[in-house]
């Protein structure tokens, strides 16, 4: 299918998804059912930024929990980035989270009103194309064309695009554009979304239940899930680091002395055990916060978007530690500390050696 030619065909393609979107769309926290008022810029906003990277399973906890504590982006704003940089913890990409407070807060200043544009909104800290269509299109009703992984998926095989990406996604955004409707757009940006995530899967999609199923390229050539091609990955870096674990009792209450990341760089502004400096394109230097003397009590593994880490755990075995910048958490606490998922698995390693050695 041509659709730059093909005007009937890409307005039945709107029409079919958006009577497949009325009935089987899915019910989300953020969203607002066909032909109800449009959701909370907040809310779509929230949503939008808590998605990237991650999967809606995931956020539906999150959001709620950040909506009923801070439910209107004027109490975002105002909140303390220690208590949102915890709160944030286990959802990864932390940059989202400081992008975040830094939009809450322009937009606070513009006094709780988000701009309804996309031009307006891509102004704003943060948010790059996709997000401001998203907002534009779902919150405020504008014609924009909004294309995830998900769309990628749906356009890719929707028209055969058989180059690989990310070359393809000038094309695949120009087939987006021409099928995008001028009304309801952020429900068509929705519906596409749901497509992507439970009929046109990445494997074995669902072609008999797919409303676009009779113009389909992809689907015609026998080889759906042949689409989108993917260039091929390339093998990530495997850093090495070491995390520190150390202990004290003050008046029978157990403590763990953490620190606060620097602002910027990997997990910026989490509260985190101490480490050796470890980074994205370097091993660490192996150093502890103090001379010791220290014991091995194992390590984890984990996974960034571009390395992997190998990250030794050494427990603090001297009697009396003096940190320089930190603070002392009581250990029956340490799950409202909002440590970073790398440093949750350090933890639970640590508590695990001492309840061997009990």
């Amino acid at each position: 299918m041509d659709a730059s030619s093909d005007t009937t065909g890409t307005t039945r393609i709107a029409q079919d998804l958006l009577g497949w979107y009325d009935t089987h769309g899915r019910d989300l926290p953020w969203r607002a059912r066909p032909g109800s008022p449009a959701p909370d810029p907040y809310r779509v906003w929230l949503s939008e930024v808590m998605l990237q990277q991650t999967t809606v399973g995931a956020v539906k906890a999150y959001f709620a929990a950040f909506t009923a504590r801070w439910p209107t982006v004027m109490a975002l704003a105002a909140a303390p980035d220690e208590d949102v940089m915890a709160a944030w913890a286990g959802l990864g990409y932390y940059a989202r989270a400081r992008n975040l407070l830094a939009c809450a807060r322009e937009v606070a200043a513009r006094g709780g009103q988000f701009p309804d544009t996309e031009d307006g909104l891509r102004a704003l800290p943060g948010l790059g194309a996709y997000t401001a269509a998203a907002v534009a299109a779902i919150a405020f009703g504008r014609r924009a064309v909004v294309v995830d992984a998900n769309v990628e998926r749906v356009v890719s095989r929707l028209f055969a695009i058989d180059t690989p990406l990310p070359g393809s996604r000038p094309l695949i955004r120009e087939y987006a554009d021409v099928i995008t409707p001028d009304l309801r757009s952020g429900d068509f940006a929705q519906a596409m979304m749901d497509l992507g995530s439970g009929v046109c899967t990445s494997r074995s999609p669902r072609c008999l239940l797919c409303p676009l199923s009779a113009g389909c390229a992809g689907r015609a050539s026998g080889e759906p899930e042949r689409l989108p091609v993917k260039a091929a990955k390339k093998a990530k870096p495997l850093r090495k680091g070491r995390a520190f674990w150390i202990e004290r009792e003050v008046g029978g209450e157990a403590q763990v002395w953490l620190v606060r990341r620097a602002d910027k760089g990997m997990l910026g502004g989490m509260r985190a055990l101490p480490d050796d400096g470890w980074a994205a394109r370097a091993d660490g230097c192996g150093e502890g916060p103090a001379s010791g003397p220290w014991e091995s009590a194992g390590k984890v593994d984990h996974v960034f978007t571009h390395f992997s880490l190998e990250l030794s755990l050494a427990v603090y075995l001297g009697n009396r530690f003096e940190g320089a910048e930190g603070e002392w958490w009581p250990l029956d606490r340490l799950d409202e500390a909002g440590l970073p998922t790398l440093f949750a698995k350090a933890a639970r390693l640590a508590l695990a050696a001492e309840r061997q050695d009990a």
